[in-house]
């Protein structure tokens, strides 16, 4: 379907809708409570069994019954399932010495591949005079991605940490010395549908006074997960 979800007091809550899904074409919105699937409630559901209801083959429909703040009553919404297929980082030059990134989803090259959209607009542009880089509905992805774009934005100093009950979560990521932006001004857009990796690139480049952040309070997440073998 294309959508990120968490859990919130017993129904299913849009994290995010991934640009250019179903999802996303059929209307879903940042912060929608699913409360039915089809004619099945979500309330008693756990997270998994929703998401395995939510899944299916290519091309079946699905209605979703979602409460949207601002809304008076519940909206059913269509949404056809297809595979889906995410390009993590787009560009554009604005006003020809602008540039702009989109980081959809941080998946496990959008580090190269942000390296690779900052080289194009350097080469699009005869001097790139500022950067915007647009983390909204972004809902997260790979930790060390957010990491390696930080790490091209920022000259030294620690990028995030996490610590945890177990030494195993303990993890630390510092910056490595070198600019690829060459010091120019960067904004970072974020709304309710940043969460997690996107968070952690904007609360980095705030922490360093590296770029400004400007739009609505992002989503919350303040975890990362491991994978730890048993």
């Amino acid at each position: 379907m294309g959508i990120e979800v968490g859990m919130e007091n017993g129904f299913v809550k849009v994290i995010a809708p991934i640009d250019d899904t179903p999802a996303q074409k059929a209307g879903i919105e940042a912060g929608d409570l699913i409360i039915k699937l089809d004619e099945t409630p979500v309330k008693g559901m756990s997270l998994d069994q929703a998401v395995d209801t939510m899944r299916g083959e290519a091309g079946e429909p699905i209605t979703l019954t979602i409460v949207r703040e601002g809304e008076r009553e519940p909206l059913e919404i269509k949404v056809v399932r297809d595979i889906i297929q995410v390009t993590s980082v787009k560009t554009l030059v604005l006003d020809e010495q602008y540039g702009y990134i989109r980081i959809t989803q941080f998946q496990a090259q959008t580090g190269s591949d942000f390296a690779k959209g900052l080289k194009k607009l350097q080469d699009e542009t005869e001097e790139l005079a500022g950067l915007v880089i647009d983390l909204r509905n972004n809902p997260g992805g790979v930790l060390r991605a957010s990491v390696e774009v930080a790490d091209q934005l920022i000259e030294e100093g620690l990028i995030v940490y996490t610590k945890g009950r177990a030494s195993e979560a303990d993890l630390s990521f510092n910056a490595t010395p070198g600019d690829d932006a060459n010091g120019i001004p960067i904004i970072v857009l974020i709304d309710g549908g940043s969460a997690s990796a996107s968070e952690i690139l904007a609360g980095a480049l705030q922490d360093h006074n590296r770029a400004v952040i400007m739009g609505t309070q992002s989503f919350g997440k303040g975890s990362v997960q491991n994978v730890m073998a048993l």
